[in-house]
């Protein structure tokens, strides 16, 4: 049997030699991919590599939980909303679907044919779903994190800004929560304005919800405490997700 971490049931692959990988890849194998932008804006106060923390995060929280397979963590994909803040990177939408793909059938080729993106974005969904799609064709099940569907009910609760997605109360206090050093509460502010336009935009004229700071929301109001609740659901809900995958 291969080694695995220090403190859990799951197994870090990029830990493994080829030979000890062929002894853990099985068709009953779950294979997890961790996905966070390592380059994005996030504000004034946040960190460009603030998802990619996220998913490493929530990589580890996994691997002391659940007996899977975690790949190494996917840092480019689809952040089109972000591109007219320097820094800020994003694959095109075809891109970000086949990368995916090519991924899982690279490794479902040594026998497993269950996999689970472990998404931290929400533009990143709508690729995730058409990579199922494409994989569910050649007998692979590829499930994916939805964000605000597991914080749907808990945000209701904690949060106190009137809205916003991005960098945000709920984003921020996520962040003071786990990465507290990562945070400059001193540059964090109210950006909010509403948009039927999808993205962001830092030109008045553009299209958008016009935010000169990049955030969408109010990050004045995160605290530790609420983002302590709203991770804790998000872990509980992929680790649910994942217990399901394996049944």
């Amino acid at each position: 049997m291969a080694r695995t971490t220090a403190k859990g049931s799951g197994i870090l692959l990029a830990d493994l030699t080829w030979q000890e990988a062929e002894n853990v890849l099985g068709p009953e194998t779950i294979i997890v991919i961790p996905i966070g932008a390592e380059a994005k804006e996030h504000g004034p106060h946040l960190k460009l590599n603030n998802d990619w923390i996220l998913a490493e995060y929530f990589k580890r929280e996994v691997l002391k939980s659940a007996a899977v397979v975690v790949a190494p963590t996917v840092n480019y994909h689809y952040y089109p909303a972000f591109v007219e803040y320097p820094g800020s990177t994003t694959l095109r939408m075809e891109t970000a679907r086949d990368l995916m793909v090519d991924i899982c059938r690279s490794l479902a080729r040594y026998g497993p044919k269950k996999f689970y993106g472990l998404n931290t974005g929400v533009s990143t969904i709508k690729p995730l779903e058409l990579t199922a799609k494409i994989l569910a064709a050649e007998g692979i099940k590829f499930r994916y994190t939805n964000v605000l569907e597991l914080v749907g009910q808990i945000e209701a609760v904690v949060k106190e800004e009137e809205g916003g997605t991005h960098a945000d109360e709920i984003e921020t206090s996520m962040m003071l929560s786990i990465a507290p050093s990562t945070v400059d509460m001193s540059k964090a502010v109210k950006d909010y304005h509403p948009s039927p336009e999808g993205g962001l935009t830092r030109d008045l004229q553009g299209e958008g919800a016009y935010s000169v700071s990049g955030i969408y929301g109010d990050a004045t109001l995160a605290t530790p405490q609420k983002g302590e609740v709203v991770v804790r659901a998000i872990l509980e809900g992929i680790l649910k997700e994942i217990e399901d995958l394996s049944q």
